[in-house]
């Protein structure tokens, strides 16, 4: 009996022993097929190769605003005077230039500058007239010098009135038909208007009638929440994504922090100042901002292309050559843009498949 058993215990023994080097050797075969993976020529020849490299810690934060006019190169246009508007010739988002005529107004109040012209202009020549008669009657002993000096004052005080007469009248427009002439003080866009023919207006109200920007520059003016101030510098590089232009980033740079908080909303306002060619920039549209400043601190970065995402971690594939690839865990610390910064994992100089890394990265686990 005890023969019997322990025959069977070594018959047990044997094939432990079979069914374990069964799976040892199913096992290198697995390891020595997946060592055995050789990216192709085809897909080799489209790959990028990056390496490893060094560079300062970008940190990255993100905000809300919209575009705005540059404040700088915003001129509002008020009435100067009180009267009917007759004439308006521009449209909202037309472009004029300096000097175009905008809108005629018809204003009784021009009207009185025109004749006031009128009258000054009569006084001055009777005052000459009176005072020429005075110095020939001088010259012949019929008038003291007195009465010449009288007449040199009216003749000075008329030549004063006209000057000032003939000012107000340039200051309102220089028209002498009872017209007030409104002009472009600068060349830009009509970004607000506020009368139509036939509109009553006021000198005295107080609100403008036209505003008029060049948008050759613009501001955007981004929101920052009280948990990111310490993250924002004057100087800071941003860039702008806006709906209307998916895909296309504007470049700027911090000019500005207003350094209150909106007593609403709770945000502080940052202010940055953006080129805008072809003026493809409108004001109040709504944009994202990602505003990134540098810590100084040497960091491993590789382009974020290199980065594979799997089972909550993050890969790159170190590259030695086509036969010799490597799936190599690594800590991020920060992605800004096209650049992703890492703890560790990989050396400076080490080369890294930028392009296609999902695709081999899948073709290495199978």
């Amino acid at each position: 009996m005890k023969r019997i058993n322990l025959l069977k215990e070594t018959i047990l023994l044997m094939f432990a022993i079979i069914a374990f080097a069964s799976c040892k050797t199913e096992q290198n075969k697995t390891e020595t097929e997946r060592q055995k993976y050789v990216i192709p020529d085809s897909l080799a020849k489209t790959l990028t190769i990056d390496s490893v490299g060094i560079s300062p810690l970008m940190s990255a934060v993100n905000f809300t605003g919209k575009v705005t006019f540059n404040e700088d190169h915003v001129v509002k246009v008020y009435p100067l005077v009180s009267g009917n508007v007759q004439d308006v010739k521009v449209m909202l988002g037309d472009y004029v230039q300096a000097g175009q005529v905008l809108a005629v107004i018809k204003s009784t109040e021009m009207a009185g500058y025109s004749s006031d012209l009128v009258n000054a202009q009569t006084n001055l020549s009777l005052a000459k007239k009176n005072l020429d008669a005075q110095q020939d009657l001088f010259k012949s002993g019929l008038a003291s010098q007195l009465d010449v000096l009288n007449a040199q004052t009216n003749y000075e005080q008329a030549k004063a009135q006209l000057a000032k007469t003939t000012k107000v009248l340039k200051i309102n427009g220089a028209n002498t038909q009872g017209d007030y002439v409104v002009k472009a003080p600068i060349s830009g866009f009509i970004v607000e208007k506020f009368i139509t023919n036939n509109t009553a207006i006021r000198a005295d109200n107080g609100n403008n009638i036209f505003t008029i920007s060049d948008l050759q520059n613009v501001w955007v003016i981004a929101n920052v929440y009280e948990s990111n101030i310490s993250l924002v510098h004057q100087g800071d590089a941003a860039d702008i994504t806006t709906l209307s232009y998916p895909g296309k980033v504007f470049h700027g740079k911090v000019d500005k922090i207003m350094n209150v908080l909106d007593p609403t909303n709770k945000v502080m306002k940052v202010r940055i100042m953006l080129s805008n060619p072809g003026y493809v920039l409108k004001p109040e549209m709504f944009t994202n901002i990602t505003i990134t400043n540098k810590e100084n601190k040497p960091t491993l970065c590789v382009p974020s292309k290199a980065i594979v995402f799997d089972h909550s971690e993050n890969y790159v594939l170190v590259y030695k050559n086509n036969a010799d690839v490597r799936i190599t865990p690594v800590s991020v610390l920060n992605i800004v843009g096209d650049k992703t910064y890492l703890a560790g994992g990989v050396k400076p100089g080490d080369k890294v498949i930028g392009s296609q890394a999902i695709l081999i990265y899948d073709a290495l686990n199978n």
